[in-house]
């Protein structure tokens, strides 16, 4: 069985600088629960408690979102990203008494010991806890089922590969999915970017090699490129002849009717999402990479290839600036 994981209302918020309403929010998850979605995630797109200067405010508090999902859904449970050293667990137990039941607990992947606080806090309260391995293609499978096994001796009920920075292939994914399937006892699952045009097509690998919880997006609305397309997603895994327990056509009813219309501009691969993917590089550095390219007069290209070259991660978002000035001032000396 594989059970469809909707991120449309969390990470599709950094589509839209986090800028859904609750009652937008209400009436997607409304249209998600109808579609058969069983898993809808919510809030601040880049975790409960990021809303800031620094990560860009939303239009409503974490409490406000969760609470306009868990009053339209009769069925879906609505689940929250916590990001140790963004998110705490006062602002988890807050989303707990709003009516959040799962979380999804994201560290990056050589920091799994991070994760441990929170998965047994939200275990101890009876939260069901996934968890994510970020920036997956840092690591090789066998060391990234190192990561996986601490998480699961935690007591993290769902495991993701996640390809935060759309960096994967069908190849490199099925390999990573099948190496945590093999060492954990944990249900395996996958969270695709599509910087290379790939994110289908890498949850279809990541089931084939025993993935059962998948992430979308209506409209392939996320970070960058975005995310695997949720009704796109649903159709091809019905042709390759895996059962997601969706009605299709209503999630393309939310798709065209409800997300559509919100979208500040279409979710496309162009040159930045592009080089994120090939450089390796989070897909959280889209827009500041853009700005700092536009302010330091540099192509957006050199920027993000040297800072690929520098194995940057999520949270050195300061290198940009750095590495950007640095490349303004090698030009001048020339």
């Amino acid at each position: 069985m594989i059970t469809l994981v909707d991120t449309s209302l969390r990470d599709g918020m950094s589509s839209v600088s986090h800028k859904f309403t609750p009652a937008q929010v209400g009436a997607v998850a409304s249209g998600l629960d109808r579609a058969g979605v069983r898993v809808i995630e919510v809030a601040h797109g880049i975790g409960i408690g990021a809303s800031s200067v620094q990560y860009g405010f939303a239009a409503a508090t974490d409490v406000e979102y969760v609470q306009a999902a868990v009053a339209a859904v009769d069925r879906a449970d609505i689940a929250v990203l916590y990001v140790p050293g963004i998110s705490t667990l006062a602002a988890l137990d807050a989303v707990r008494d709003a009516g959040a039941t799962t979380v999804r607990v994201a560290t990056h992947c050589t920091e799994a010991d991070c994760a441990e606080q929170p998965i047994r806090h939200a275990r101890d309260h009876g939260m069901r806890v996934m968890s994510f391995l970020m920036m997956s293609h840092k690591l090789e499978p066998a060391a990234l089922a190192e990561q996986a096994a601490k998480l699961d001796s935690y007591g993290a009920q769902v495991i993701y590969v996640v390809d935060s920075a759309g960096a994967l292939v069908p190849g490199s994914a099925a390999a990573r999915v099948a190496a945590l399937r093999d060492a954990v006892h944990a249900d395996i699952g996958f969270h695709a970017h599509n910087n290379l045009g790939v994110a289908v097509g890498n949850a279809l690998a990541a089931v084939e090699n025993g993935a059962t919880y998948i992430d979308g997006s209506l409209r392939g609305l996320g970070a960058s490129a975005g995310n695997a397309q949720t009704e796109a997603l649903a159709a091809a895994l019905e042709r390759a002849g895996h059962h997601p327990g969706v009605d299709l056509f209503a999630l393309i009813e939310v798709a065209e009717h409800l997300i559509a219309p919100l979208m500040t501009e279409p979710q496309v691969v162009d040159e930045t999402a592009l080089l994120l993917g090939y450089a390796g590089l989070y897909s959280t550095f889209f827009h500041p990479a853009k700005r700092a390219a536009d302010r330091y007069g540099i192509p957006v290209r050199e920027l993000l290839v040297e800072l690929g070259r520098r194995d940057v991660i999520g949270g050195q978002e300061d290198m940009i600036i750095e590495v950007a000035a640095e490349l303004t001032s090698r030009v001048r000396s020339v």
